[in-house]
Protein backbone atom coordinates (compact mmCIF):
# COMPACT_ATOMS: atom_id res chain seq x y z
CA UNK A 1 0.00 0.00 0.00
CA UNK A 2 1.37 3.40 -1.01
CA UNK A 3 1.84 6.15 1.52
CA UNK A 4 0.00 9.37 0.71
CA UNK A 5 2.10 12.41 1.46
CA UNK A 6 0.24 15.28 3.05
CA UNK A 7 0.67 19.02 3.33
CA UNK A 8 0.89 19.97 6.98
CA UNK A 9 2.77 23.25 7.30
CA UNK A 10 0.97 26.57 7.14
CA UNK A 11 3.64 27.89 4.75
CA UNK A 12 2.95 25.03 2.31
CA UNK A 13 -0.76 25.84 2.32
CA UNK A 14 -0.08 29.57 1.81
CA UNK A 15 2.25 28.85 -1.11
CA UNK A 16 -0.38 26.76 -2.90
CA UNK A 17 -3.14 29.30 -2.15
CA UNK A 18 -1.08 32.25 -3.42
CA UNK A 19 0.72 30.74 -6.42
CA UNK A 20 -1.54 27.86 -7.38
CA UNK A 21 -4.63 27.66 -9.54
CA UNK A 22 -8.10 26.83 -8.28
CA UNK A 23 -11.40 25.44 -9.50
CA UNK A 24 -14.55 24.46 -7.70
CA UNK A 25 -17.88 22.74 -7.98
CA UNK A 26 -20.91 22.35 -5.70
CA UNK A 27 -19.14 20.29 -3.04
CA UNK A 28 -15.39 20.87 -3.29
CA UNK A 29 -12.74 23.41 -4.25
CA UNK A 30 -9.30 22.34 -5.46
CA UNK A 31 -6.06 24.34 -5.41
CA UNK A 32 -3.02 22.85 -7.14
CA UNK A 33 0.59 23.80 -7.80
CA UNK A 34 3.40 21.76 -9.45
CA UNK A 35 6.01 20.59 -6.91
CA UNK A 36 8.67 19.04 -9.22
CA UNK A 37 8.63 15.73 -7.35
CA UNK A 38 7.48 12.31 -8.47
CA UNK A 39 4.60 12.21 -5.97
CA UNK A 40 1.68 14.37 -4.89
CA UNK A 41 1.21 16.12 -1.57
CA UNK A 42 -2.42 16.27 -0.45
CA UNK A 43 -3.84 18.83 1.95
CA UNK A 44 -7.42 18.86 3.19
CA UNK A 45 -9.38 21.71 4.69
CA UNK A 46 -12.83 21.33 6.20
CA UNK A 47 -14.10 24.50 7.87
CA UNK A 48 -16.10 24.66 11.09
CA UNK A 49 -18.96 26.02 8.98
CA UNK A 50 -19.39 22.50 7.56
CA UNK A 51 -20.44 21.06 10.93
CA UNK A 52 -19.22 19.71 14.23
CA UNK A 53 -16.05 17.65 14.53
CA UNK A 54 -17.82 14.36 13.79
CA UNK A 55 -19.19 15.71 10.49
CA UNK A 56 -15.89 17.37 9.53
CA UNK A 57 -13.89 14.19 10.16
CA UNK A 58 -16.42 12.12 8.19
CA UNK A 59 -16.07 14.47 5.20
CA UNK A 60 -12.27 14.37 5.56
CA UNK A 61 -12.30 10.55 5.56
CA UNK A 62 -14.58 10.43 2.51
CA UNK A 63 -12.32 12.79 0.55
CA UNK A 64 -9.18 10.86 1.55
CA UNK A 65 -10.73 7.55 0.55
CA UNK A 66 -11.92 8.95 -2.80
CA UNK A 67 -8.40 10.23 -3.46
CA UNK A 68 -6.80 6.93 -2.36
CA UNK A 69 -8.98 4.80 -4.62
CA UNK A 70 -8.18 6.93 -7.67
CA UNK A 71 -4.59 7.90 -6.80
CA UNK A 72 -2.94 5.87 -9.58
CA UNK A 73 -4.99 7.71 -12.23
CA UNK A 74 -4.00 11.18 -10.96
CA UNK A 75 -0.91 12.86 -12.44
CA UNK A 76 2.09 13.05 -10.12
CA UNK A 77 4.18 16.06 -9.16
CA UNK A 78 1.61 18.41 -7.60
CA UNK A 79 0.72 19.94 -4.27
CA UNK A 80 -3.06 19.59 -4.06
CA UNK A 81 -5.39 21.18 -1.52
CA UNK A 82 -9.03 20.11 -1.40
CA UNK A 83 -11.50 22.28 0.48
CA UNK A 84 -14.95 21.01 1.43
CA UNK A 85 -17.85 23.43 0.99
CA UNK A 86 -20.77 23.60 3.43
CA UNK A 87 -23.00 21.57 1.08
CA UNK A 88 -20.68 18.58 1.46
CA UNK A 89 -21.91 17.94 5.02
CA UNK A 90 -24.89 15.94 3.75
CA UNK A 91 -23.11 14.28 0.81
CA UNK A 92 -22.49 10.56 0.56
CA UNK A 93 -19.33 8.81 -0.67
CA UNK A 94 -20.45 8.52 -4.30
CA UNK A 95 -21.21 12.23 -4.64
CA UNK A 96 -17.92 13.23 -2.97
CA UNK A 97 -16.01 10.88 -5.28
CA UNK A 98 -17.89 12.17 -8.33
CA UNK A 99 -17.15 15.79 -7.34
CA UNK A 100 -13.46 15.01 -6.79
CA UNK A 101 -13.09 13.23 -10.13
CA UNK A 102 -14.93 16.07 -11.88
CA UNK A 103 -12.42 18.56 -10.46
CA UNK A 104 -9.42 16.38 -11.33
CA UNK A 105 -10.60 16.15 -14.94
CA UNK A 106 -11.41 19.87 -15.05
CA UNK A 107 -7.89 20.88 -13.95
CA UNK A 108 -6.33 18.20 -16.19
CA UNK A 109 -4.76 16.21 -13.35
CA UNK A 110 -6.53 13.05 -14.55
CA UNK A 111 -4.51 10.66 -16.73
Amino acid sequence: MKETFSLKKNNDFKLVYNRGKSFGNRLLVIYYLPNEKDYNNLGLSVSKKVGNSVVRNRIRRLIKESYRLNEDKIKKGYNIIIIAKVRSNSADFKSIEKALLHLMKKVKLWQ
